[in-house]
């Protein structure tokens, strides 16, 4: 598999996921769910190939639904573990070739789990596979040192950029409403580099060192 949609048990806007699917499940795309996004997928045209987690937060109806999935790769996994589900599914994508990895129902109440996912996206980093968060909101992902944006293609009006694993050098924005030149971006920084706009066709991201995440945001 090269690339995988991760179906997660947090909070899921539907209508979103199930348009976000219509438009990037092909053949080549594998479908996964994580735990309790088993539960999404029952009543829609949809099932998941593979589903992995312990499963100890299914309801009952959940349970049942899971039985009846008798085409789906099943890896059930002790509750007690050192990953957490989606991050056992992140794994099993990766091992099975996973370039690509995208995770909807990464977000929610949970701010404890959020944070959790976005330790997922360096993790996926350092085992060579691209991982995004996406929902109905938020596009979360990881990018690299020399990246251009297209305004034309861009999730939500605003994008902020947030400095992981440390400080970030030689931060530049060009093609923003807020451009920088050779920033020297901190963890600690808080408000310099959220809300920005793309103003031009695109826009172009460049760093020196460091593991710079973006979020593509709208209200």
């Amino acid at each position: 598999m090269k690339d995988v949609i991760i179906v997660s048990g947090g909070n899921i806007q539907r209508d979103f996921a199930l348009d976000f699917l219509r438009k990037n499940k092909t053949e080549q795309v594998c479908l996964m769910a994580a735990d309790r996004g088993v539960e999404f997928f029952e009543g829609t045209e949809w099932m998941p190939e593979v589903a992995v987690g312990d499963f100890d937060s299914l309801s009952a109806e959940g349970a049942n639904y899971l039985e009846t999935l008798t085409e789906t790769e099943v890896v059930r996994l002790k509750p007690e573990k050192d990953d957490s589900d989606t991050q056992s599914a992140v794994n099993f994508a990766i091992d099975h070739g996973a370039e690509k990895i995208t995770i909807l129902g990464a977000t929610g109440k949970r701010i404890d789990h959020l944070m959790a996912n976005f330790g997922l996206l360096v993790h996926g980093k350092n085992r060579g596979a691209d991982i995004t968060l996406i929902d109905q909101w938020n596009y979360m992902k990881l990018i690299e040192k020399h990246t251009v944006l297209k305004k034309a293609e861009q999730f939500g009006k605003y994008v902020s950029f947030f400095s992981l694993e440390g400080d970030l050098t030689g931060l530049t924005l060009r093609g923003f409403k807020y451009p920088l030149n050779g920033y020297h971006l901190r963890v600690a920084d808080s408000g310099l580099t959220v809300s920005n706009e793309i103003v031009d066709e695109t826009a172009v991201v460049e760093f020196d060192s460091g593991t710079l995440l973006m979020l593509m945001t709208r209200d």
